[in-house]
């Protein structure tokens, strides 16, 4: 992938690469107008407008039914990916896709997010998951608790990040800046996990919590310190790094107590 901004990606030729991987699948799909429509609509376009363009033009394009276009999607996306890197190099051409399904699915939750499950192996589906959350609060909390415990680190990634209340570039999601209760259970479930890209991503989202609700996000950590494994460790200190910036006292109490200041 030669180098030029991410958003110059979303253009004509990914719309001819989407079509193509459509129509190899055998779907019955109008290549010409759909290439056509993007290439004059992109243009002048910012990155998050792009992917939204494309998401509107397979709305028009594929057939009416939300089920059967989401099939034919997930069709297209080919091998998961077994990195923890990639996601906006080798599959960017998937944001598209999860975009399709944040905007169009909003009245298909299991099929939605069953589609964000097989999204997130191959990019991130930690933007579409959002409104679904904001809609569905006990079904998506509930589907992201397994998810947590899955065998696939880009989905358990997820149910983290997707879960953040402040997660960069996305909407807030106001109900766990003002209450993030409901999601502890899933950050516990993640606490030892073995992958990095989860650990920062757990990290992340206490760090959040830190910001509007700091007894909750030190009562928590306070809780994970005894018995704190080193993946746990390394969580914990990067949870705190905006703290021990500030030179925080707690902050530095429970690195020091965890052997890792």
């Amino acid at each position: 992938m030669e180098y030029k901004q991410l958003k110059l990606w979303f253009d004509k030729e990914l719309a001819e690469l989407l079509a193509d991987k459509l129509l190899a699948n055998k779907v019955d799909f109008d290549k010409t107008s759909f290439v056509h429509e993007i290439e004059n609509k992109v243009e002048g376009l910012e990155l998050k407008d792009r992917i939204e363009c494309i998401a509107d033009a397979l709305k028009i394009y594929l057939p009416g039914h939300y089920d059967t276009a989401i099939s034919q999607l997930m069709e297209v996306l080919g091998p998961e990916n077994d990195k923890e890197t990639g996601m906006f190099k080798q599959y960017y051409w998937v944001m598209p896709i999860a975009k399709y399904v944040e905007k169009y699915g909003f009245e298909n939750l299991q099929t939605s997010m069953k589609a964000i499950y097989e999204i997130t192996k191959r990019n991130t589906g930690e933007y579409a998951i959002r409104p679904f959350l904001k809609a569905y609060p006990h079904e998506t909390l509930k589907t992201m608790y397994a998810w947590s415990k899955d065998g696939n680190k880009h989905v358990r990634r997820l149910s983290s990040e997707g879960v953040r209340p402040r997660l960069p570039w996305a909407q807030k999601l106001d109900q766990f800046i003002e209450n993030p209760i409901p999601i502890l259970p899933i950050l516990e479930n993640l606490k030892d996990d073995n992958s990095r890209y989860v650990q920062k991503s757990v990290a992340n989202c206490i760090n959040d919590i830190l910001k509007d609700n700091e007894t909750l996000g030190k009562e928590l950590i306070e809780g994970w310190v005894p018995r704190s494994s080193q993946n746990r460790n390394w969580i914990i200190k990067h949870a705190l790094r905006n703290l021990l910036k500030r030179d925080v006292a707690w902050a530095r109490e429970m690195v020091i107590e965890l052997g890792i200041a």
